[in-house]
């Protein structure tokens, strides 16, 4: 595999000046006019995942003025289309390994946006080649694969982002400010919760299959995991409940709703999990089992080590549209959260509360936030807040790796990654069982060795570390 070729940009070989040897001509910006930027000072991105949420991120990474749209893929000429039509202009593939090996002089950097079973391999790809990656959450779809990715940023020195955008919001800054402040004292208890899952889950794969259609490469749709047949209860979206292509109610919103406590009180990797989750009876006094799917709803608890003194910090997280207890301090008729979850930091002087991306920061009593509004700024905000999140990662990666700062970039993402798909190894040893298949035997707590990716009390529960690739599709780190 190619190593970082991050010098032979095309950016950076028009900035050195080859170009002209070449026989090119770069209309220098101040001739075109103030404010303009030229296209050869722009980022070239590629972008695999051009329907769906890769649309509205390419539209977000063009609409930063800084972006060209330079090569476009997707399994799904339909999902496709509206974003093709938008960049006519963009080259245009099926197989992003195919785009990757052709596209590679004349891009910068690489989006990921596509199931979550496929985002590992063609980031890492990307970043052997020395692009810039900006990764949907959650970053990857086991814990092995964002190990993988945190560390491959560090080694080809590439500018990074995961799709989290709330990181960049304002609201997560703002607790920032106040816990730096101490107005909560040391955190030691945070209740997270969403309403996802919103599609059917819990339930088995469809015993039948459907007609493959014709604008959709099925095979390449697999990338990775192993063969299945083809049916519409799964793309374009309900892929999500299936273990082996999405990442369930957490997957979806444990990014988006763990980063605020995450960023406010400075977690790492946590140490243990159990969880609880909620059946689907098939007929009286007899549970339907899908260990292939995600509960419909879910209770996990983690605990996080502390340094320096700091008390260990206990995270609950409920899906399915369950919720904790509501704090004393909130008022009967106060929101709590917001439509898609929440969270709720507890702390040894007081506590704080969010709505979903850390929206609708506040301190509780909702009363005490107006007495703040002078508390020190420690935390520099994002222009844009949460949409800048985009146009965040395309300048720092025109400024180049260690010179620009992304709110999520890998070594915080892959922690964060890592810890919601923890709690997803819980899930799915719940529902393990003996040889005789009649006792289950992973319903305990898990002790967690994040240094070296193992449950070191369930052997059985490390199966889910790390999975199994389809030939071609291998994680070559």
């Amino acid at each position: 595999m190619e190593k970082n070729l991050q010098g032979n940009s095309r950016r950076n070989f028009i900035k050195t000046g080859s170009v002209a040897a070449a026989g090119f001509f770069i209309v220098p910006r101040h001739v075109l006019g103030r404010g303009f930027v030229a296209p050869s000072d722009k980022l070239n991105i590629a972008a695999i995942g051009a329907g769906g949420k890769g649309q509205s991120d390419i539209a977000a990474f063009f609409k930063s003025g800084n972006a060209n749209i330079v090569s476009l893929c997707d399994v799904d000429d339909r999902q496709s289309a509206k974003t093709r039509t938008a960049f006519p202009k963009a080259t245009y593939y099926k197989d992003y390994r195919e785009m990757l090996d052709k596209e590679r002089k004349n891009i910068d950097a690489v989006s990921v946006s596509i199931p979550d079973h496929g985002h590992a391999v063609p980031a890492l790809m990307a970043m052997q080649m020395g692009k810039h990656v900006y990764v949907q959450k959650p970053m990857t779809h086991d814990i092995y694969e964002a190990r993988v990715l945190t560390e491959a940023a560090r080694r080809y020195k590439v500018v990074t982002q995961m799709g989290n955008q709330g990181s960049s919001g304002d609201g997560v800054r703002q607790m920032q400010d106040w816990y730096n402040a101490g107005l909560i004292g040391d955190a030691h208890t945070i209740r997270c919760w969403t309403n996802r899952p919103v599609w059917p889950q819990g339930n088995g794969y469809p015993t039948t299959k459907d007609e493959i259609p014709k604008e959709l490469d099925w095979e390449l749709w697999l990338g990775p995991t192993k063969f299945h047949e083809y049916h519409t209860a799964y793309v374009p979206f309900n892929w999500r409940g299936y273990w082996d292509f999405g990442t369930g109610a957490l997957g979806d919103m444990g990014c988006h709703i763990i980063d605020p406590a995450f960023k406010v009180v400075g977690l790492g990797y946590p140490s243990e999990v159990e969880c609880s989750v909620a059946d689907i009876y098939e007929k009286m006094w007899t549970p339907a089992y899908h260990p292939e799917s995600a509960p419909p709803a879910s209770s996990i608890k983690m605990k996080f080590p502390m340094k320096k003194g700091k008390p260990d910090v206990k995270l609950t997280w409920m899906d399915g549209n369950i919720r904790p207890e509501r704090p004393e301090e909130l008022g009967a008729d106060e929101p709590m959260g917001n439509a898609d979850g929440g969270a709720i930091i507890e702390g040894t002087k007081g506590k704080m509360m969010c709505g979903c991306y850390g929206e609708n920061a506040t301190l509780l009593p909702t009363s005490k936030t107006k007495d703040v509004a002078n508390v020190k700024q420690t935390v520099e905000r994002v222009t844009g807040g949460i949409e800048g999140h985009y146009a965040q990662w395309v300048n720092a990666a025109i400024a180049g790796f260690g010179k620009g700062k992304t709110s999520s970039n890998f070594d915080y993402a892959g922690p964060l990654t890592e810890t919601v798909l923890f709690a997803n190894l819980a899930l799915q040893s719940w529902n393990l069982k003996d040889s005789t298949g009649k006792k289950f035997i992973g319903r305990k707590k898990l002790l967690w060795d994040a240094v070296n990716m193992k449950v070191t009390n369930f052997d059985e529960a490390n199966q889910f570390v790390k999975r199994e690739y389809r030939d071609g599709y291998a994680l070559k780190a």
